[in-house]
């Protein structure tokens, strides 16, 4: 455990881009590098791929494979995007989010298939039920087998991605798209399926089979995987949070809740028809849409507390000199944070822009790192990944200084100025009898002004 200095010392030499930072790296072995790592990662998820793929395309035919395929791919950019959004204050390397929807689209899907099929083969040989195993399947199995194997997405980034996940947010983003990508593969099966359906039976339009799944699967609930392992993905979250308890258990157990609770809410859910005729609806209304609205009000003021954190962690780098006086009120709004990148953007061109991001993102994790040292949650690597830091900061302080200098004074809340009680002419440009002028900027720092 490693704690934060009341003000972290300035350098007395400017960083050097890509420069050390710490000290020698130790011994690295083959199976350890990066590139051996990715490689493996990324042969595991395109077999699972593949396989998947034949697996679907079997029991939907090409064409139902397809008529699923352009369905389900609907809800998919307005769920990434929301997730996205929720990740905008701190937001993680696009890689952890592909690495997380294709393990959900491709082997967790297939787990899931596999596992279930198996489950439900042996209850209906060994019960010789084959009714009963397929609700049994439902609400028993396949909550247990697809909520643990979407978990073991979020499990992969905690434990391997640490400097990216390191409270509730990264939790419930990661899992989300965990899920979307899952609900994606299994849309595709459930529609494709739908439409070989009614290629048997010949319904067409609003009353075929293929009309009522995509209305209930991708109309009414795109959520509802997504909000079943947003659940593990908190209980991942705040064991990210107390990275440095001593009480070892207490970060065990917490994840673990959270897997079980999602669990027992896709285990609702899915029995949801077995509880007469409008079970589903019920449980949908009563249940359903109250811990969608509750789980969406946790995220967003955790979000605003991770603004709150900037603007309350960055005045100690204000002190030692590292950042301008302005810049902890522009990197805790989000309207002055795409200020700044708009400015860039508009005088300095794309690359400029994307510096100012980059210096957004760095600030904001510096800004958490010295949270958890002030609170004693540091990891050992404290003083490292803050010298890291503020290098990163360093090399983008040309270009970011002056745009987030300039959205700190458009985006300030006025002050009030009172006007002195004897009238006084032009003063707050208005004439005599005015009690009052109008209101004024915050007073911003300015690099440029002597």
């Amino acid at each position: 455990m490693a704690t934060c200095p009341q003000y972290p010392p300035y350098p007395n030499r400017p960083p050097q881009p890509g420069g050390p930072v710490g000290g020698a790296l130790g011994r690295v072995h083959w199976w350890q590098r990066r590139w051996v790592r990715y490689t493996a990662l990324c042969t595991l998820l395109a077999l699972s791929g593949l396989v998947i793929l034949a697996l679907v395309r079997r029991q939907t035919g090409t064409e139902g494979f397809l008529v699923g395929l352009g369905l389900a791919v609907l809800p998919v950019p307005l769920l990434i995007a929301a997730f996205r959004w929720l990740d905008r204050v701190a937001p993680g390397p696009w890689r952890n989010l592909l690495f997380a929807f294709a393990w959900g689209a491709c082997a967790a899907a297939l787990i899931a298939i596999v596992a279930n099929s198996f489950a439900t083969r042996w209850i209906a040989t060994a019960t010789a039920d084959p009714s009963s195993a397929d609700t049994l399947g439902a609400t028993v199995i396949a909550p247990i087998v697809e909520e643990s194997a979407k978990a073991a997405a979020v499990l992969l980034v905690f434990l391997f991605r640490r400097r990216d996940f390191t409270g509730i947010v990264d939790g419930v983003v990661i899992a989300g798209v965990t899920a979307t990508g899952f609900a994606f593969t299994e849309n595709i099966l459930y529609l494709g399926t739908a439409f070989g359906t009614d290629q048997l039976t010949g319904d067409r339009g609003i009353a075929s089979v293929t009309a009522a799944t995509f209305f209930v699967r991708v109309v009414m609930s795109p959520f509802a995987h997504p909000l079943f392992t947003v659940l593990t993905g908190i209980g991942f979250g705040l064991a990210a949070a107390m990275a440095s308890d001593r009480r070892q258990a207490r970060r065990v157990l917490v994840p673990l809740a959270g897997l079980l609770l999602a669990m027992g809410m896709h285990a609702i859910w899915n029995g949801s028809s077995s509880f007469g005729e409008y079970g589903f609806f019920g449980v949908y209304a009563v249940f359903m849409v109250p811990a969608f609205g509750l789980l969406t009000w946790l995220v967003i003021w955790t979000r605003q507390r991770e603004l709150r954190t900037v603007r309350e962690e960055l005045p100690a780098y204000v002190a030692a000199g590292w950042l301008a006086p302005a810049e902890p009120f522009a990197l805790g709004s989000m309207r002055a944070r795409r200020l700044a990148r708009d400015y860039a953007a508009h005088h300095f061109g794309k690359p400029a822009a994307r510096a100012v991001t980059e210096y957004e993102a760095y600030a904001t994790s510096l800004a958490f790192l010295r949270h958890r040292g002030r609170r004693g949650r540091a990891g050992a690597d404290f003083a490292l990944r803050e010298r890291e830091l503020l290098n990163e900061l360093w090399l983008r302080r040309e270009v970011a200084r002056p745009a987030l200098d300039y959205a700190a004074r458009v985006a300030a809340p006025p002050v009030p100025v009172a006007a002195p009680p004897w009238p006084v002419y032009g003063a707050y440009g208005y004439g005599y009898g005015y009690p009052t002028g109008p209101a004024g900027p915050y007073p911003s720092y300015n690099p440029y002004r002597s």
